[in-house]
């Protein structure tokens, strides 16, 4: 008879939602600073992750993806890269608190050029992984004060006016406000990808 004391290694479990993992298997060592603290142009970007109801999520995970103020990204297959860079890691994580408030430390980006020849407006890709989602969701965060080339953005033109807006981050005074609501009135865009 086996011993009921002793554990028995078990599989993975199933892919449900983001489940147990979330605060085991996605901590960043540098967690939400994008920039070193200190780096000229820093800014932050704060706000707060709302569920359906309209209240804070307090066990969520926002992630960030951004070009550098040149438009380059940390990647060696960019021509534009900053790749090896101590100034600017480009990604940063944040839980949120429980008060379902964020905070990343990080530069404004520059604009990226599009494959048509176009180019999109400044803008960070952000996600967030939360109890209750199966996969992360993915949206993106572009500047108030950017507004023409926030006009000119072929995402942002894609969207109704109504709906674009809700991926526009207030400016503040030591930086940007940007709520993501996960459902319901005012939902943030999320994208398919």
């Amino acid at each position: 008879m086996a011993d009921p004391l002793e554990l028995t290694p078990l599989g993975l479990t199933p892919s449900q939602t983001v489940g147990p993992f979330l605060a085991i298997g996605l901590p960043w060592p540098d967690g939400p600073e994008v920039v070193p603290p200190g780096t000229s142009g820093e800014i932050l970007i704060g706000g707060t992750v709302l569920d359906g109801a309209g209240d804070p999520v307090p066990d969520a995970l926002v992630e960030s993806w951004q070009a550098d103020p040149r438009g380059g990204f940390t990647h060696p297959a960019d021509p534009r890269s900053t790749a090896g860079s101590p100034a600017f890691r480009g990604f940063g994580r944040c839980p949120t608190d429980p008060d379902g408030n964020y905070r990343l430390v990080t530069v404004k980006p520059g604009p990226l050029p599009t494959p048509d020849g176009g180019v999109e407006a400044p803008h960070l890709d952000i996600s967030v992984f939360g109890r209750g989602l199966l996969d992360r969701v993915v949206t993106r965060l572009y500047f108030a004060d950017e507004s023409q080339a926030n006009a000119e953005d072929p995402v942002l033109a894609a969207l109704p006016p109504e709906r674009a807006e809700t991926l526009v981050a207030a400016r503040t005074e030591r930086g940007y406000r940007f709520d993501i609501r996960l459902q319901g009135p005012n939902e943030t865009v999320f994208f398919d990808v």
